[in-house]
């Protein structure tokens, strides 16, 4: 069996604002993203799985675009990699010298708007063909072998 995918953009691109860029995201688009953005990855996740997992994300970042590091949990920062391995995050760091001449690095995790967007506006089709080449593993053993011994 097959599965061939097919991905393609919806009709219904996002609408920017007049900056260009929306610089917000809702949980059913970050959801919507999440399972998308894994089945890229061939990997799937139930609608149900993945809403948690926006859920999830959304209540580290409430009205915010960038979390600071050190704020996760190591199961958190796990489910972050996740995410930022399909696009929907991004890291960044910032370096500041303190006052005793130190570099003291501040690392953040920052929503992808543009690709989460991007994501949730994908439509992946999945197909499953049916191939002889499956079948034909049958078609090598005897006649003889398919007789049942009483």
């Amino acid at each position: 069996m097959q599965i061939i995918e097919e991905v393609s953009m919806n009709s219904k691109e996002a609408k920017p604002e007049k900056s260009g860029i929306r610089g917000y995201t809702t949980l059913e688009e970050l959801s919507k993203a999440i399972s998308t953005g894994l089945s890229l990855r061939d990997r799937r996740m139930s609608e149900e799985e993945a809403m948690e997992a926006a859920e999830h994300i959304i209540n580290f970042f409430g009205y915010n675009d960038r979390v600071i590091d050190n704020m996760l949990e190591p199961e958190d920062r796990d489910s972050f990699y996740t995410m930022e391995d399909i696009g929907v995050l991004q890291t960044e760091r910032e370096e500041t010298t303190l006052f005793d001449g130190r570099e003291w690095r501040i690392h953040y995790w920052i929503l992808n708007i543009p690709r989460i967007i991007e994501l949730a506006n994908m439509r992946i089709n999945t197909t499953k063909n049916k191939s002889n080449e499956e079948y034909k593993i049958y078609e090598e053993i005897p006649d003889d072998y398919w007789k049942v011994a009483q």
